[in-house]
């Protein structure tokens, strides 16, 4: 089994702001974004192709947004009980450069 390009735990993942879970999971691997509760349970997941992933620049520095099959999500990865393994910006960074670095590959292969 391939190692996750990125994976991150402790993730709070909003919809509409309404919270979904508050310490959820992120994981990207083999070309697929994954959002899970901390259960373990899929909230969506999705080829990398549906997914739109930024950094709003009004938004706090740990946050992100992804668009997954057209639904909006808020992330907030490094939330404010450290239970993040890499938690805010550097986190951030990570997930969109992981996201934007497995389209690009899927583009060129």
């Amino acid at each position: 089994m391939a190692e996750p390009e990125f994976n991150a735990t402790g993730v709070r993942i909003e919809r509409a702001l309404r919270s979904l879970t508050r310490a959820g999971q992120v994981k990207i691997k083999d070309g697929r974004l994954e959002l899970l509760t901390s259960y373990g349970r899929e909230i969506d997941s999705a080829p990398l192709d549906a997914v739109h992933a930024s950094k709003p620049w009004f938004a706090a520095r740990d946050r992100a947004r992804a668009r997954v099959n057209g639904t909006r999500y808020v992330l907030t990865l490094g939330g404010r009980d450290g239970a993040a393994e890499e938690p805010g910006p550097s986190a951030v960074r990570r997930f969109l450069e992981a996201v934007r670095s497995a389209r690009d590959s899927d583009a060129r292969g």
